[in-house]
């Protein structure tokens, strides 16, 4: 039962699908081996102390409060409502227009 499955699904897939032309046919050429490089030996030790590590996924208090700041007018702004900045590029932007 099952083989009768499997050849009736092949079919339907040989029916459906358009048989392939030009370039990209199947066949016709060997497919490409892929052989590993060995990695390149380390020549001297690697010292953790030299970088430092930072964790760019950590904000500090300012740049978290920008953050929500942000979010906050672009929530706002799917209400239809306006909290923009106050200044853009430098240039104070009347109430109106925001």
């Amino acid at each position: 039962m099952l083989d009768l499955t499997v050849r009736f699904l092949a079919w339907m897939l040989s029916i459906c699908t358009p048989s392939p032309q030009g370039r990209h046919r199947l066949g016709g050429h060997t497919p490409l081996r892929f052989i590993p490089a060995p990695p390149p030996p380390f020549t001297e030790l690697l010292d953790g102390n030299a970088s430092r590590l930072v964790r760019p996924y950590v904000l500090d208090p300012t740049e978290r409060r920008h953050q929500r700041e942000r979010r906050r007018a672009a929530h706002l702004a799917t209400l239809g409502i306006d909290v923009g900045p106050n200044h853009i590029h430098g240039v104070r932007v009347p109430a109106v227009t925001r």
